[in-house]
């Protein structure tokens, strides 16, 4: 069996989209549904049974899980930027990674799990994945903290000859759409358009990006699991990856290629950036890919242009949007 952990969430229940497309269904999915609206990520998707996050924990904690476990896939975490309990994240993100790798590696099982561009913190340190960086990154937001303190506990007990990390930058696609305010701009955007035919975005800040220039790594979640796939049948493939396009585009790029997929004319209103985000605002992220090409990584990844033509028009644009 696999357990997919996040299994209803975004990348996770994309993930699960994929295993069903190879014809794989023997699969656990652990998540939290809460009162939100991720349960329908679940409703086209073929999968054995579902646990509770807590309930999978317990089973771990005791060793005591009844069931024979081939992979654990940790795609499960709180991933807001801005949420302020650290204790919350402490424990959510950093000591459930660290308790389910502790199990894996006891019990021989496969494991692959979510680590964050948050980690690169305002990325004055720049974007590399080698091993020596990740033990220097600083974080500038909780979330990204709770991601690197696992990482770096992984580097510090060698284990990344036995595990698999991957940094994931901008994600979007189907089946974020339960995340609120951590949808991507795409999502937000298609709303904005057809509700008032324009799109507000942050203004800039500093002289050396224009209105709308900042720039950000945005990649499609139908190639990071077609990514995530490949590593999966490649078992010898382990350590901390990043997962971009590594080819940064501006936000106006962005909300452009949207307004194209919809057929409409650009209109852009820009707004000034709330001031409790403008001093961990990012204004450049571009995800060095060289180390998961030298691994073998044969996956190529569709233009900014191209992934948003099939979000919208596949997906946004149809009575039910999900995978």
């Amino acid at each position: 069996m696999i357990v997919v952990t996040g299994g209803a969430g975004f990348i996770g229940s994309a993930f699960i989209w994929k295993l069903n497309e190879e014809g794989i269904d023997d699969i656990l999915i652990v998540d939290n549904l809460g009162v939100s609206e991720k349960w329908k990520n679940l409703v086209k998707r073929r999968f054995n049974d579902y646990l509770h996050k807590e309930s999978f924990l317990e089973m771990v904690l005791s060793d005591k899980v009844p069931f024979q476990v081939s992979a654990v896939i940790h795609m499960g975490a709180c991933s807001s930027t801005t949420e302020r309990n650290a204790e919350y994240l402490m424990r959510n993100n950093y000591l459930y990674s660290r308790a389910l790798a502790v199990w894996a590696m006891k019990n021989n099982v496969r494991f692959i799990y979510a680590s964050s561009a948050a980690t690169y913190g305002d990325g004055s340190l720049g974007f590399s994945d080698d091993d020596s960086v990740t033990l220097t990154l600083r974080p500038i937001n909780m979330y990204g903290y709770s991601k690197q303190l696992f990482d770096a506990g992984i580097l510090k007990n060698e284990l990344q000859k036995s595990v698999t990390g991957i940094k994931f930058f901008n994600v979007f696609g189907p089946n974020e759409y339960h995340k609120e305010d951590m949808r991507s701009v795409i999502h937000k955007a298609f709303g904005q358009i057809r509700e008032s035919g324009k799109v507000r975005l942050f203004k800039s800040y500093k002289p050396e990006y224009p209105d709308g220039g900042q720039v950000r790594d945005f990649v499609y979640v139908k190639d990071c699991v077609d990514v995530l796939w490949w590593i999966f049948q490649n078992p010898g493939v382990a350590g901390i990856y990043n997962l971009g396009t590594g080819k940064a585009r501006t936000w106006n790029d962005l909300v452009k290629a949207v307004f194209a997929a919809m057929g409409r004319e650009p209109r852009i209103d820009y707004i000034e950036m709330p001031e409790d985000i403008r001093g961990q605002y990012q204004y450049f992220t571009e995800a060095k890919m060289e180390k998961l090409s030298a691994a073998g990584c044969p996956v190529p990844f569709r233009s900014l242009e191209d992934a948003i033509r099939d979000y919208v028009v596949n997906h946004l644009q149809q009575k039910d949007p999900h995978l």
